[in-house]
């Protein structure tokens, strides 16, 4: 990254750290600042490394499922990349990139490259659609705020698939040939059309390598996929109940404390500023400050926040540090001329598939 992104980067850590100084000093209980028993943070590690592992297990068995050898370690560092790319860029923009270099390092082809990453996202989105269904029975009548939460990440996943739905149908028609007269009449011209319809074609690739994906891999991907959302949001409840064990276990508790992290964590993808500047922490303290009891309140926040957020960082800059840098830095290599050539992405996983099975 350039010398104005990473002032951009540490502004806003600087805005994340006076926000939580603020929240803190607040909400700073009479009693003094609780120190959590070591067996809360035990299971708060236990449930970041449940997360991690479920997810490089989903990584892994959908890229096996179209035919794409990648280890659990790689799928691993592909994870962590993405996680330390993500935080210290605007609107996450550095993970994609870091993911695409972890895997053309560990041998992946380009082809292969860009269907893995496109698989990752469409199990996330499926996922969260059936995770908030789920909640949306189990949490029923539990406030109109219940009904809102879930229909901000279940229209966030749906809109993002219906975008993929757009993109498909569009790839059938446009994937080649001239600008057509709708995009020149929105201002695309012949350059930026070319790299519209190289996307198109990598989609085009990776959806027609679904179709001979293996079921039962794809099953299991599906299914690591949902285990990883939900280990992710029951951070915080394990926090405040093991925390203080005299705060009652009820569906009512139990809601706010599972809902708000889900729509922080997906709805501050919208927030460009890297880490969210602030506003996750600011939104925690506004929704959840009446929920958790008041002894806890700070503690819950630092500690959720170093669970599900700053431990990634440190886990990710020794695992997969070196790679997300380079793949910000100016010659990265990422964006080579085979992302051009990310239209064979069918043929190679019929390639790779008939390797396997020799």
């Amino acid at each position: 990254m350039s010398w104005q992104r990473w002032l951009v980067t540490a502004l806003s850590f600087a805005l994340m750290f006076g926000t939580s100084a603020w929240v803190v000093s607040s909400h700073w209980p009479p009693t003094g600042m609780p120190w959590l028993a070591w067996p809360v943070h035990a299971a708060a590690l236990a449930t970041v490394t449940a997360e991690l592992c479920t997810r490089a297990f989903k990584i892994q068995a959908s890229a096996r499922a179209c035919g794409i050898p990648v280890t659990f370690g790689t799928a691993l560092r592909v994870c962590l990349a993405g996680d330390l790319a993500a935080a210290i860029t605007p609107a996450r923009a550095g993970a994609e990139p870091s993911r695409f270099l972890v895997l053309a390092e560990s041998g992946t082809n380009a082809a292969g490259r860009v269907l893995v990453l496109f698989l990752e996202l469409f199990l996330e989105m499926w996922s969260l659609v059936l995770v908030c269904a789920v909640l949306a029975i189990a949490f029923r009548g539990r406030g109109a705020s219940v009904s809102g939460l879930l229909a901000l990440v279940g229209g966030y996943s749906t809109l993002v698939l219906g975008v993929g739905a757009i993109g498909w149908f569009l790839s059938r028609r446009n994937a080649n040939g001239p600008v057509p007269s709708w995009a020149r009449r929105v201002g695309m011209e012949s350059g930026r059309w070319r790299a519209v319809q190289r996307t198109l074609r990598s989609l085009r690739g990776a959806v027609q390598s679904l179709r001979h994906a293996n079921p039962r891999l794809m099953g299991l991907a599906f299914g690591g996929s949902v285990l990883h959302v939900l280990f992710k949001v029951a951070t915080l409840p394990l926090l405040v109940f093991l925390g203080d064990p005299s705060f009652p276990v009820t569906m009512d508790t139990l809601a706010p404390l599972v809902l708000w992290p889900l729509a922080l964590f997906y709805g501050g993808v919208v927030v460009p500023a890297p880490g969210g500047g602030g506003f996750i922490e600011g939104a925690f303290a506004a929704t959840l400050s009446t929920a958790i009891p008041a002894g806890i309140f700070a503690a819950a926040l630092l500690w959720w926040r170093f669970y599900t957020f700053y431990l990634y960082i440190l886990i990710g800059g020794l695992a997969a540090g070196d790679a997300a840098l380079r793949a910000l830095g100016p010659r990265s290599g990422v964006r080579d001329d085979a992302v051009g050539e990310v239209d064979q992405t069918s043929a190679a996983g019929a390639a790779l598939r008939a390797k396997d099975r020799r």
